[in-house]
């Protein structure tokens, strides 16, 4: 684990959001305000020194990672995890440090045992991991292993009858490269220039309309960003800026699943789409007949507890199913679900063409349901002093997927978040405003903790108002098509049903007009280099001379283009 975010430059932007005179920056089409930039004499060298000198980052990092580990949501662990840092906070004097509880989610779920080997015709262990909320066993189990080769549903008619009681592989064989090239890489100088000319309207990592649809942007990130490619790959090597690439939805799979749900399976397993060289993904199980992508409407993306998903940028599906999330409670019995390596996966289809029809593992999977589990947000605070009612934020979320420690996504944006609120509090700086650490759970499944929060003291729910926005644009062409004489007027689109009317007006909660800025970091480990503006011309005026005083250390990057996928959107 090797984190390098010098959270000091977090903390002297938050500690100036909160005592300049600045009520907020919320509207992108002000005029850049004139700010006072000056702080406390001596300020930034008081945190410069502590963040530097005195850092707790590590130690934050190795007690979420090491010693609590994996924090599914709703999970024991994700619980440990909002109990630890709420004691730590409280420690280094916040104050009303406390767990605010959101929901209902749904079922926790952990893993109490697992492995997996072949038996026949020889032994070697399998590198792999369950989905999250998939069944398990009641023992180790030893079954024969089938490879359903199929990509249409007649060709699944050959295994009727045969997929009963057996570990069956379902995904095909992905081709894995060699690699010549490092296994991390970051934006070069180029890079953080094209990024810091972006105009408006820009999508991540590129100054580019973000109405490019998926082929034309990933080609335009291959052309402009040529370091975040590997050798050959037409995957992005990092993405800093965005969640990485993921695999497209393949309606057909959620068939197969369903089929060897049907046949009565005993393990469906499908290859980690992205991942080599001992590195590979687990997400969530999913809800066999799940044929249209549960979409998240806040991100605009795909469930990503659903094994099978789209990039970040690919178009959204026209209807969400209605089919319940696999955590839910009223979820339908699905068969056990695990990923497997790319390179086991691959080497078991190997020998399975070469003729071994007879291959057997045996898999020991015990898990553990939560039916009662609660899903917590940890909030504390730094009180303000004459303007403690205005409220300056900075957060990332806790929760993170089952398979491993959770250390890029997300316990290095939490650990930075909580050092920068550390580093105000012991150099013994008086912020104006109150100073708010926000570390959610639910990010993974869809953001559910940060918008629950905005729902509950902002008087707004995210959600609610994506399902509004889109029966407005609904509204808007199917006018413009009556409107035409082109055939467009004969495909007119039927508003989807809402439980709000279209015209609702925002109802606003106590603290929205106190709220003045969120800083999120959820865009991997590395250096603090820069931030998003997200398209906002007068938040971009003043973040520039704050940023200025750290440029000696690589953090000079001010950009109008948005990222995207992180608890900033609630």
């Amino acid at each position: 684990m090797h984190i390098r975010p010098f959270s000091g430059i977090a903390a002297a932007i938050i500690l100036a959001s909160s005592s300049l005179l600045f009520t907020g920056c919320k509207t992108s089409t002000q005029a850049p305000a004139v700010v006072d930039a000056r702080l406390e004499a001596g300020a930034l060298d008081k945190i410069r020194d502590e963040g530097m000198n005195r850092s707790q980052i590590a130690d934050t990092l190795s007690n979420i990672c090491d010693v609590i580990g994996p924090r599914l949501t709703a999970s024991p662990g994700a619980l440990r995890a909002n109990e630890w840092t709420r004691d730590r906070l409280t420690s280094w004097g916040l104050e009303n440090a406390h767990l605010e509880e959101w929901g209902p989610f749904g079922r926790g779920w952990e893993v109490e045992r697992f492995s997996m080997q072949l038996i026949e015709p020889y032994t070697f262990m399998l590198n792999g991991y369950p989905k999250a909320w998939s069944p398990g066993f009641d023992g180790p189990v030893e079954a024969p292993i089938v490879y359903v080769e199929a990509t249409k549903e007649e060709e699944l008619e050959q295994y009727k009858g045969k997929l009963k009681g057996a570990i069956v592989l379902v995904s095909k064989p992905r081709e894995i490269s060699a690699r010549f090239e490092p296994l991390a890489t970051r934006l070069s100088d180029d890079d953080l220039k094209k990024l810091a000319d972006a105009k408006i309207g820009a999508s991540a990592l590129l100054g580019q309309p973000s109405t490019q649809n998926p082929a034309e942007r990933r080609a335009a990130l291959a052309e402009n960003f040529p370091n975040l490619f590997r050798g050959g790959t037409t995957q992005p090597a990092s993405q800093p800026t965005t969640r990485p690439g993921r695999g497209r939805f393949d309606p057909f799979a959620s068939r197969v699943l369903q089929f060897a749900d049907r046949e009565g399976a005993l393990l469906v397993v499908t290859q980690s789409t992205r991942g080599d060289g001992g590195t590979f993904f687990v997400q969530g199980a999913s809800v066999p007949g799940e044929d249209i992508p549960q979409r998240n409407r806040r991100r605009g993306t795909t469930d990503r507890a659903d094994s099978t998903t789209q990039p970040a940028d690919a178009a959204p599906a026209s209807r969400p199913t209605t089919r319940p999330r696999v955590w839910a409670k009223d979820a339908p019995k699905i068969p056990a679900q695990m990923m497997l390596a790319a390179e086991d996966y691959n080497r078991l289809v190997r020998m399975i063409k070469l003729g071994k029809k007879d291959m057997k593992a045996l898999v020991d999977l015990r898990v553990k349901f939560h039916d009662d589990a609660k899903a917590y947000n940890t909030i504390a605070e730094i009180p303000g002093t004459d303007l403690k009612d205005e409220i300056v934020m900075v957060g990332g979320h806790l929760d993170s997927w089952h398979g491993a420690t959770g250390a890029t996504d997300n316990a290095a944006g939490a650990a930075a978040a909580m050092e920068a609120v550390r580093i105000i509090k012991a150099s013994g700086l008086k912020p104006r405003r109150t100073i708010r650490v926000a570390l959610w759970t639910g990010e993974e499944q869809g953001l559910y903790g940060s918008a629950a929060y905005v729902k509950k003291h902002m008087g707004y729910d995210p959600e609610a108002e994506s399902r509004r926005n889109a029966d407005r644009e609904r509204q808007r062409r199917n006018a413009e098509a009556e409107q035409s004489a082109t055939p467009d007027a004969a495909r007119r689109e039927e508003p989807a049903a809402t439980t709000e009317p279209a015209a609702k007006k925002l109802v606003k909660g106590p603290e929205y007009d106190k709220f003045s800025v969120y800083f999120n970091l959820d865009n991997g480990t590395g250096k603090i280099r820069g931030i998003y503006a997200q398209n906002n011309l007068t938040a971009a005026a003043i973040f520039k001379p704050w940023i200025t005083p750290f440029a000696d250390v690589g953090a000079k990057t001010v950009t109008l283009s948005n990222t995207g996928s992180t608890d900033h959107v609630s």
